[in-house]
């Protein structure tokens, strides 16, 4: 299938939820869903009916061609616009009213006519947690690139560099090998920088930012990740990177040893893959993804490191997410999820630690979700190595 039949099916997904929820038709102006509907991204309006093909009402740039492309300056041309084309106004219009700002949104509907306004946000990111087989083989193509990539971590520490200087230098071995240089994310308050590293006891600074664990940053301007701690013996470092080497992402998190450290960094890191391998081993289409949380904190409880799961000063109430065009897409595996594994998800599952003193440990890999269990396409060394 090529991509121009990918997104023709994409787009009548989009369709029948249109018609499911009753609506006259639904404006997409978010550059994610517009990469996804359309396979590129513009600054403007994706105006789509139940049935018909899109209109695209495009303010940059100025190169896309094609019959249904109509450039605008302003959303208030839009209803000549479509009247020129004997569309209707909508009476009930979707929109992305998760994502989009309150005046977007208002001038948006008051241009319209005032229809009643419908949310889009929560079903295109539900269509978008299960991937085609052309979205699952661009995440294993991104998979083996991030592998490849993070096997070069040993040669990039170098003794008594901070956990800055050794991000830029794996920064640049990602750029090199095609990192587009951006993590999608799903959210307020969810800015990142390419990824995280942890060393040492930042690992415990705690973020307003929601993910798995979080890191002091270089400014309270973006308070998260490396913050120039120094690498040291008897610490441990934790690499959490982008795997951004194509539009569906990867996600991946292995951890090293700084020369020496105690026996409970192995103990919990250990833990840390048997967690993997056991939501691995259980996990299929169909299961709850509350009881793969629930799993895993047994699995911590009966080792005794429930003081140290995910966080110390602030502990992540999650054990995993969905990974695709962003980096936290439905679903996730949470003590009060109430959804479901389906063929054709990807998950990250990422059980990790918080040792005082020492640092972080534990993995990440990313799975497929297949009818009889999970194929994990993150494939590199998960033992805690020693720099």
């Amino acid at each position: 299938m090529n991509v121009k039949e990918e997104t023709s099916q994409r787009v009548a997904g989009l369709q029948q939820i249109i018609i499911e929820s009753q609506a006259d038709a639904c404006i997409i102006s978010t550059a994610v869903n517009q990469f996804y509907l359309l396979g590129f991204i513009f600054d403007g309006y994706l105006f789509i009916q139940p049935e018909g093909d899109p209109v695209l009402f495009v303010k940059r740039p100025n190169a896309i061609e094609g019959d249904n492309v109509i450039y605008i300056r302003k959303p208030e041309q839009i209803p000549d616009l479509l009247h020129q084309r004997k569309i209707a106004l909508p009476k009930k219009l979707m929109m992305e009213n998760d994502i989009l700002s309150f005046s977007t949104v208002s001038r948006l509907q008051t241009a319209l006519g005032m229809p009643e306004l419908m949310n889009v946000s929560g079903e295109m990111r539900r269509i978008r947690s299960v991937k085609s087989e052309y979205e699952l083989e661009q995440m294993r193509e991104c998979a083996n690139i991030h592998a490849q990539v993070y096997e070069q971590i040993p040669g990039i520490y170098r003794a008594g560099m901070t956990d800055i200087e050794f991000q830029a230098e794996l920064e640049r071995e990602m750029r090199l090998a095609g990192s587009a240089g951006i993590f999608r994310t799903f959210g307020e308050n969810m800015d990142i920088f390419m990824g995280s590293v942890l060393a040492g006891d930042n690992a415990q600074s705690a973020s307003p930012f929601d993910f798995a664990l979080g890191g002091q940053g270089l400014s309270p301007l973006l308070p998260i990740g490396a913050n120039g701690t120094r690498l040291i013996p008897g610490t441990t470092l934790m690499v959490d990177m982008a795997g951004n080497y194509r539009p569906w992402m990867s996600d991946m998190t292995r951890s090293f040893a700084l020369g020496t450290v105690p026996g409970i960094a192995y103990k919990a890191h250990q833990v840390s893959i048997d967690i993997c391998t056991a939501i691995s081993a259980t996990a299929k289409s169909g299961t709850p993804c509350a009881d793969l949380y629930f799993l895993a904190e047994e699995t911590v409880r009966r080792n005794g490191l429930a003081d140290y799961f995910m966080g110390t000063e602030q502990q992540a109430k999650f054990v995993g997410h969905g990974v695709g065009l962003e980096i936290n897409e439905p679903p996730v595996l949470a003590p009060r999820s109430k959804e479901i594994l389906q063929p054709g998800m990807a998950i990250a599952i990422e059980p990790k630690f918080v040792l005082p003193g020492i640092g972080a440990v534990g993995i990440e890999n990313t799975y497929i979700v297949r009818d009889d269990g999970l194929e994990k396409i993150t494939v590199c060394e998960e033992g805690l190595r020693v720099l």
